[in-house]
């Protein structure tokens, strides 16, 4: 079942103490890391997740994230940012600086779920990318926001340049993969799914743990 914002704060924590581990994470990656958290039994990692709708606001993404830095920062030995930059234009990474933080590495989410590395390389300016969350959610993050809903007449300017929906499938959902396909019509470009599972979020979420 799908998460809203209000679902995605202080998610089922055991109790705090000594040891233990805080994600502070986007929204929009509730579902992958309580997965891998529940499948490698990491008990001691806690999870407090920031609303995933500050993605079409990402000048407000570092003060939300030092706020609830500097709001459990003496209940736990350490924590971590699972943000990429998000389009903070490194606003983001300078603040984790400043409060002595770790983040994760890439220029968004989708490059961690492909392979930073690899997803650099394929320098894809006319990819528009999808994750399981934004398939689920592409009313509420992409339709609506750009205002397609009522002026459905709008979408060859937003999306004229692009030639490509590329859902990078972080599950091997057929469903899932029905409902990007259909987005991919909605929007008139061609449609891409690349299973990636969880890529280099798991990867380094392993070695934190």
């Amino acid at each position: 079942m799908p998460m809203d914002d209000a679902t995605l704060t202080d998610i089922g924590l055991p109790p705090r103490g000594a040891g233990r581990l805080l994600l502070i994470a986007c929204g929009a990656l509730a579902h992958e890391i309580l997965a891998l958290r529940q499948t490698n039994a990491w008990d001691h990692i806690d999870l407090q997740c920031l609303p995933a709708i500050l993605h079409n606001h990402p000048d407000r993404i570092a003060a939300a994230v030092a706020e609830a830095v500097e709001r459990h920062r003496a209940a736990y030995d350490r924590i971590f940012v699972v943000y990429a930059d998000c389009g903070t234009g490194g606003q983001l990474a300078a603040t984790c600086d400043g409060l002595g933080v770790e983040m994760i590495a890439g220029p968004h989410c989708y490059a961690f779920f492909d392979g930073v590395d690899r997803f650099i390389a394929r320098d894809e300016m006319t990819a528009f990318y999808l994750t399981d969350f934004l398939v689920r959610q592409f009313d509420a993050f992409v339709w609506r926001p750009l205002g397609l809903d009522r002026y459905p007449q709008l979408r060859d300017t937003y999306f004229g340049n692009y030639t490509a929906l590329v859902y990078l499938a972080q599950t091997d959902d057929p469903a899932l993969t029905a409902r990007a396909r259909a987005h991919a019509d909605r929007l008139g470009l061609r449609f891409e799914r690349r299973l990636t599972g969880y890529g280099d979020l798991a990867r380094t979420l392993a070695r934190l743990a």
